[in-house]
């Protein structure tokens, strides 16, 4: 089982590899929008934005997320480091239930070409 800091590492890299981006990839997520990331099987949240292309994580705090965030994530711990290290499809884990994904339908479309 991935732990807190393995997380949080995780979701650093994610947002280096999202800053590096170029093309559709980089037009995508360049956009200012809060973010959540709540790790099922740790139940932890992290919390931040989605800002200019970078993820800023500011906290996180036990349980799940007490604010709803306008981009929000929900995945196991083991599931992210898999999907940051390129080893689990988005799409595959979203359509089988392991990622929830949850946003507003101008955002989900312009966050489909991350997927």
């Amino acid at each position: 089982m991935a732990t807190i800091q393995e997380c949080r590492e995780a979701l650093d890299r994610l947002s280096d590899n999202l800053a590096r981006a170029d093309g559709d990839v980089r037009g995508a997520a360049a956009f200012d929008r809060s973010l959540s990331c709540h790790i099922t099987d740790l139940d932890q949240t992290f919390t931040g934005r989605l800002d200019n292309g970078r993820i800023r994580v500011d906290a996180v705090a036990p349980g799940a997320p007490r604010t709803k965030a306008e981009i929000r994530l929900a995945m196991s711990g083991d599931d992210l480091l898999a999907l940051v290290a390129g080893q689990l499809k988005f799409a595959k884990a979203w359509a089988s239930g392991r990622v929830r994904l949850e946003a507003g339908f101008r955002d989900l479309l312009r966050l489909k070409s991350l997927l």
